[in-house]
């Protein structure tokens, strides 16, 4: 081998790993300005959405499927047909979870039921963003996946990822404490476009019992 080869080999070994930091660099600001993105310019989404649950072994548990719409800040309304049908509202100031098989309401304060969730994430404001820490990305099949880790792990995830495919935000996954996994996949989605405020509200029906104590709108006054 001679002395060039030596040295051009040298130089290969240095620069080489440095451009991979650049490009890695760079794809982390893609990712990072995804999110922020997302989270200040996307007022409204909604669209369909399939869900597979996913145990630490990848074995799938379970399937749903349904339709979400999510309004900022703080508004959303997820809405499960499959396997069976459920809904979760948050109104601004309290979670409505309906099981109408078993015709069961359970409510909880919005800011403590959300807080450090993916959650408070999709239909947060600006100030969501706080309570994650951005963890890098990369670009996989056409998706840039975004990596977010909550602050506080006391919510029961231990972070999540976000897919991004030509600017739009198409994938989720969600990983828990017990190394389970959820993955949502949106379809038909459209955003910034206005959406009935009554798809936000949520009325306890006559046949269905109520589990807890909704918060009231003067109680969160100053």
């Amino acid at each position: 081998m001679t002395k060039l080869t030596i040295v051009l080999l040298a130089v290969l070994a240095i620069s080489l790993p440095g451009e991979a930091a650049l490009a890695q660099a760079r794809t982390d600001d893609v990712g990072e300005k995804l999110v922020n993105d997302f989270v200040t310019n996307v007022i409204t989404l909604q669209g369909r959405f399939e869900q597979s649950l996913l145990d630490a072994g990848g074995a799938v548990v379970e399937r749903s499927s349904g339709t979400l719409e999510i309004e900022r800040p703080g508004r959303f309304h997820w809405a499960y047909s499959e396997p069976y049908e459920q809904r979760l509202v948050a109104d601004g100031l309290n979670i409505w979870s309906y099981d109408v098989d078993l015709a069961q309401v359970t409510v909880k304060a919005q800011a403590q039921a959300l807080a450090n969730t993916p959650a408070l994430l999709l239909g947060g404001d600006q100030e969501a963003i706080a309570q994650f820490r951005f963890d890098g990305s990369m670009v996989e099949k056409g998706t840039t996946w975004v990596r977010m880790i909550p602050v506080d792990t006391k919510s029961g995830f231990e972070r999540m990822e976000l897919g991004f495919i030509g600017g739009e935000l198409s994938r989720m996954v969600f990983f828990d404490n017990l190394d389970q996994k959820t993955l949502v996949s949106l379809y038909e989605v459209t955003t910034n476009e206005p959406i009935d405020a009554e798809r936000f509200e949520f009325s306890v029906p006559d046949d269905a019992d109520l589990v807890g104590v909704p918060v009231l709108a003067e109680e969160t006054s100053p």
